[in-house]
């Protein structure tokens, strides 16, 4: 494996398998759905997910025949949560919003040009949107977390990644790089950032940006719930508690 996939090139391809695989936790993954999601041929794709396995980054699951995150991933996990996990700042915060809203809230975390969801609370209305859900991953700018923080990176950088991302080609033209500069433009003007069923017809989300000690959004907060639950006229109210909660976590990491 080290001849025909070398270096860097062998490093890259396992971050794409473990991302792969996190992104469809709980419910594990087959082999075949991680070389369609990576883009590797299939013997390749099962040749890294048997040496991750060996090493303990990943269990298979022999009936099922699918592969989820293993035990030293969450070892390691442990201890890079005391430099970059924030939820126990968070949890409150996110459990307020989900009592005040009645929608199931969440935090996201910025990975490179992806957002990952790493907390979730469940609201009271008993409709509910299962779009995003803990370990879901989504690019920059697609879903009302991404938008949030790609609304406020500088906007040169937000530029860069929109030239190269291309995400209309996987998410359609509603995220065209024109139509994603208009919303956040809308986000930077209001604050928060708002999904109108972009994903999911009738699934609506809305995100606010949390800052590091730096000032660079690292983090956003989101809920989502049904389109008649985010009417014109609730839409501010909700914005306002968003950004709410998001700037008294921004406070509680700056201090």
């Amino acid at each position: 494996m080290a001849e025909t996939l070398p270096g860097a090139q062998v490093v890259g391809r396992i971050g794409q398998v473990l991302r792969a695989v996190s992104g469809a936790m709980p419910r594990g993954i087959g082999t075949t759905e991680v070389a369609r999601a990576t883009g590797l041929a299939r013997p390749t794709a099962h040749r890294l997910l048997s040496s991750l396995a060996a090493e303990g980054f990943l269990d298979h699951d022999p009936k099922a025949g699918r592969w989820h995150l293993g035990p030293e991933l969450y070892l390691m996990g442990s201890v890079a949560a005391e430099r970059y996990d924030i939820t126990e700042l968070a949890r409150e915060h996110v459990r307020a919003l989900a009592e005040e809203t009645g929608e199931s809230a969440f935090l996201s975390a910025r990975r490179g040009d992806e957002t990952v969801c790493v907390l979730r609370q469940e609201g009271s209305f008993p409709i509910r949107s299962f779009v995003l859900y803990e370990g879901k991953r989504f690019p920059l700018g697609v879903a009302s977390a991404g938008l949030a923080v790609l609304s406020f990176l500088p906007p040169a950088v937000s530029a860069r990644y929109l030239d190269r991302a291309h995400l209309e080609d996987q998410f359609g033209p509603e995220h065209s790089a024109d139509r994603i500069l208009q919303r956040i433009e809308l986000t930077r003007d209001e604050g928060y950032a708002t999904n109108p069923g972009l994903l999911v017809q009738g699934s609506w989300g809305m995100g606010a940006a949390v800052f590091d000690g730096a000032g660079q959004p690292a983090w956003a907060l989101s809920i989502t719930g049904i389109e008649p639950r985010f009417s014109p006229e609730r839409r501010p109210v909700l914005g306002r508690l968003l950004l709410r909660h998001a700037h008294a976590i921004s406070e509680k990491i700056s201090r």
